[in-house]
């Protein structure tokens, strides 16, 4: 299954106008993409407009798009002469490459017949025009076998890495919002016909319909929608009366106003705000990935390198005033490099109805 690659006190104390951080986590391997070691930056507010109008006038015909680590401009690469001359019109930089969207989804869609391990991963990465296939340390030598023999067959378009750490749900007690006995965090405050919510997790709000501010306390919200696995994406509705801001916590006394939201770029830098980790930042490393949870599977996620750990589940992933996406999963970090997990927020507003404020 795919989606689109590129398809964005009362409780506001505990939001701290905004949303915090997270909890209950199904947690992903650890991301080692060496490109990610090189300075990543923030597009700017055209670089995203320009990466949506790529998608909207391209479609397929765009392998990807990325965000040059050295020019920070937006890279959008291409397979035939037309798709170079509609990507040009767009004003985008171009690049050549040899596997097109349609043999990358072929792909994608190879590995999820042949090869869908409990404890792999597998995204398109626009940069080396490969779908990056990760399997953490619970897939045995058996299953790694059987996942290089279909990777061989598909030639250079997939590339596998072992990585540490396991898939596998974190629950954790704490601070944070409560319900069904554990702890979670919220992405971001959104608003529809003047309620407000908040988005969080889809894992968590699959445990609880009500939700606390603290463990045992009086509810604060109730959960209105809620999709896991497939999704990991789930919608609270605030009915203490509170009109939290929209801001998020960044753990330092201080706080980030969140006015948009958009889709993540590959190469792009990134913060997550979680009630475990606090702030950790990292790159976008693959977009339109597969995560195989013990659970249930979550598809056209985004992986990055920030840091995270149980209890950050359903946290924000923003960069600057934008929002980016609710922390689905980890397996922490190895020295700095993570393997945070989000849901693309945009699908989830799309979802409800609601906006950010």
């Amino acid at each position: 299954m795919r989606r689109n690659s590129r398809a964005r006190l009362s409780l506001s104390l505990l939001l701290v106008a905004g949303a915090l951080g997270l909890g209950a986590t199904p947690a992903t391997a650890a991301e080692a993409h060496t490109a990610a070691a090189a300075p990543s930056a923030i597009p700017s507010a055209s670089a995203y407009a320009l990466d949506a109008a790529v998608e909207h006038t391209l479609g397929a015909g765009t392998a990807g798009t990325y965000l040059d680590r050295k020019t920070g401009e937006l890279v959008v690469t291409v397979t035939t002469d037309r798709a170079e001359e509609q990507a040009r019109a767009t004003g985008a930089t171009v690049r050549r490459v040899a596997r097109s969207a349609a043999q990358l989804d072929s792909a994608i869609a190879t590995l999820e017949a042949e090869a869908k391990i409990t404890g792999t991963s597998w995204g398109i990465d626009p940069r080396t025009n490969q779908v990056a296939v990760e399997a953490d340390s619970s897939v045995s030598a058996r299953d790694m076998a059987r996942l290089e023999a279909v990777a061989k067959r598909l030639g250079g378009a997939v590339s596998i890495s072992r990585v540490p750490g396991v898939f596998h749900r974190e629950v954790l007690g704490g601070g944070a919002i409560y319900g069904g006995g554990s702890r979670c965090s919220a992405a971001f405050n959104v608003t529809k016909g003047g309620a407000r919510y908040f988005v969080t997790a889809g894992h968590c709000t699959n445990i609880s319909a009500n939700w606390s501010a603290t463990s045992g306390g009086s509810v604060i919200g109730v959960r209105e929608g809620t999709s896991f696995p497939t999704n990991d994406y789930g919608i609270v509705r605030y009915t203490d009366g509170s009109s939290p801001a929209g801001s998020v916590d960044l753990y330092n006394g201080s706080t980030q106003d969140i006015a948009s939201a958009a889709n993540a770029v590959v190469g792009q830098a990134i913060r997550k705000s979680g009630s475990t980790t606090k702030v950790t930042s990292g790159t976008v490393t693959a977009v339109n990935v597969t995560v195989n949870y013990g659970d249930g599977p979550v598809y056209g996620m985004v992986r990055t390198t920030a840091c995270s750990a149980g209890g950050d589940s359903g946290g924000a992933h923003f960069a600057g005033s934008v929002a980016l996406g609710i922390h689905s999963g980890s397996s922490g970090c190895s020295g700095t490099a993570g393997s945070a997990i989000h849901q693309p927020v945009v699908e989830a507003l799309q979802a409800y109805g609601v906006s950010v404020y």
